[in-house]
């Protein structure tokens, strides 16, 4: 019989969770579920780096620091090829090592798919697609040579069904689900673990207008089983528990944050 009392295992499994001593770049993290994910990364004990893509993070920083905790803001524009090593460089000359990366900045640009323009294509797909494999591999050579670290992806509903009117994205978010598990197959014997979050339908910002219209509204948390629109706080605990040392043997994995969407 264990000598632990209950107390003890408590606060044993809890000590998995924490993440005092490391330091996490947050991608698109100046609004909505990136500010969230950077701000509970933060209260988990990391120094945090919030990037915004046109404009630094600086709300978040703040808030970050206002309660004690240490970030920095960065900015950089993932829409152009160069800007995910410029800002690599950026967050190791101000935090040092980056031991977490979660890639969650993103674009959506709707067209009927028969008059998709090119340039639109390739924009998001930069974003979504391309920049966050630029960041995972740069990321992930500090990483490897440490023999830790971990990389959570953003996918989204969209890795797992088409949509309308927006191919570009759903292409982009298929790709993210399944560069993350080729990610993961690289590097998992090294002590790196890559894996994503499939967020549902989030009270956000980005979604308000959903949520004002009545009839979609109604709609959207007809088809949710847990009948709610999920909150960035939902998203961001899934983070916190996919950036610490708690989900260690978990690599590849998809994680749906979604109220049940998906199961129905």
């Amino acid at each position: 019989m264990s000598d632990a009392t209950p107390s003890a295992t408590a606060q044993g499994i809890l000590q998995k969770f924490q993440l005092h001593g490391k330091t996490a770049l947050v991608t698109g993290s100046a609004t909505g579920l990136g500010a969230a994910i950077a701000i509970a990364l933060a209260q988990a004990g990391a120094a945090v780096a919030c990037h915004g893509n046109r404009r630094a993070a600086q709300d978040t920083a703040d808030t970050i620091t206002a309660a004690g905790g240490h970030a920095v803001a960065l900015s950089a524009d993932l829409a152009h090829t160069a800007s995910p090593e410029a800002l690599i460089n950026h967050v190791t000359e101000a935090l040092g090592q980056i031991d977490i990366l979660v890639n969650n900045a993103g674009t959506i640009i709707r067209h009927e798919a028969v008059e998709f323009p090119l340039d639109d294509w390739m924009t998001v797909l930069q974003v979504n697609l391309t920049s966050v494999f630029q960041l995972s591999q740069l990321a992930a050579k500090g990483m490897l040579e440490r023999g830790e670290g971990k990389i959570i992806n953003i996918a989204s509903l969209l890795s797992f069904q088409g949509g309308i009117r927006v191919p570009a994205y759903a292409a982009s978010k298929g790709g993210v689900a399944q560069l993350t598990k080729a990610l993961a197959n690289e590097w998992a014997a090294r002590n790196v673990q890559v894996n994503a979050i499939a967020p549902g339908y989030m009270r956000t910002d980005n979604t308000s207008a959903l949520q004002a219209d009545e009839t979609r509204n109604r709609q959207i948390l007809e088809r949710i089983p847990t009948g709610r629109w999920g909150e960035p706080e939902d998203l961001a605990a899934a983070a916190v528990f996919l950036a610490s040392s708690a989900s260690n043997y978990i690599t590849g994995a998809i994680l749906n944050v979604d109220g049940g969407w998906l199961a129905r």
